[in-house]
């Protein structure tokens, strides 16, 4: 099979193109199918285990890509995880642990959902790693009510990321409201395109005093924060009293000061996730969530996949390059023809 390999930690020219041999070809166990790759998403953690920094849990493929969509050909259909019905020739897409930047790729059942009516390959590779994560860091650790139940405020640090412009579209659709921190007016307007009620470009504006300003002083419900560092301390003064920030990367800097006086006296709830190394069991519970709750809405066009730029898989390390250079908006893709 074609794949992309990390030769050595390192730059995006590391990553190589490679045709593996028959005997190489991944094999699936119980509750696992193997899936014919159609396209793959790229993705920042794919950036960090280039570099060295990501590493893959016990098991998973040496294979970079964590999301995919293609057919099953293959694998344990008969388990009791085939929560969706499906069969070889169903259209999926799937979060996996690794893999994906490959023609064939094993996934566990729990984990693969029906292609959402209407959507391409390209589309549907670019929802698993970032509607999974959303769903479980936004509604579940984060406690927004869904169906507008209790509508509040969540602040997006990334506003234009993958998982920024999905984070907008969904929560915008379970009725609360979105500010996100960019840093340009191009990806400012994007993301008020999108649904986002205000975007602070957090080049030029201080985001703190804009949070301030605009919800009159009460400040917001939610942060989802992908930055880290000297985020957290800023982002206290921007919550709401019995506000939850959710930190679910750390580009910024693993270590921050806070005010832990504001914690206790507006009742301040920190946590954070990493969803890589969690269980099929966790993982396959945000699945049958995203499909009672959110496939749907995709379905019904009022949520949309958001794809930037696609490259064919041989070209991977250009996609990387795009993706460390954020210039993005939405989602990099890779086909597999």
């Amino acid at each position: 099979m074609r794949a992309v390999e990390i030769s050595q930690y390192g730059a995006p020219e590391v990553l190589k193109a490679v045709v593996r041999p028959d005997l190489a070809l991944p094999q699936p166990g119980s509750g696992e199918v193997l899936i014919r790759v159609r396209a793959a998403g790229v993705n920042r953690p794919d950036v960090l285990q280039r570099q060295g920094f990501y590493p893959v849990p016990p098991g998973g493929s040496d294979l970079p890509g964590l999301e995919l969509a293609g057919e099953i050909i293959g694998g344990d259909l008969a388990h009791p995880d085939n929560f969706f019905s499906l069969e070889v020739g169903s259209r999926v897409c799937a979060l996996v642990v690794g893999g994906a930047y490959a023609e064939y790729c094993i996934a566990p059942l729990a984990q693969c959902l029906p292609v959402p009516r209407g959507l391409s390959d390209v589309e549907a590779a670019g929802l698993p790693e970032t509607f999974f994560t959303v769903w479980s860091n936004v509604f579940d650790r984060g406690r927004l009510g869904l169906d507008g139940r209790g509508k509040e405020t969540l602040l997006v640090h990334g506003g234009s990321s993958g998982i920024g412009v999905t984070a907008i579209q969904l929560v915008t659709a379970m009725g609360h409201d979105v500010i996100v921190t960019v840093g340009s007016q191009e990806k400012a307007n994007a993301c008020k395109e999108l649904g986002a009620v205000l975007a602070i470009n957090y080049k030029t504006t201080d985001f703190v005093e804009e949070v301030k300003s605009f919800t009159s002083g009460k400040g917001v419900n939610v942060i989802l924060d992908m930055v880290g560092g000297t985020y957290i301390g800023r982002d206290i003064h921007c919550l709401a009293d019995d506000g939850r920030i959710v930190i679910i990367a750390h580009q910024g800097g693993k270590i921050s000061e806070i005010d832990v006086g504001h914690v206790l006296r507006r009742r301040l709830t920190i946590t954070g996730s990493t969803l890589r190394a969690r269980s099929v069991e966790f993982k396959g519970a945000i699945a049958r969530s995203l499909r009672a709750y959110v496939w749907p809405l995709i379905e019904a066009k009022k949520i949309k996949p958001v794809i930037h730029e696609v490259f064919e898989l041989e070209a991977a390390a250009r996609a990387h390059e795009l993706m460390e250079s954020s210039q993005h908006i939405g989602k990099i893709v890779l086909t597999v023809n």
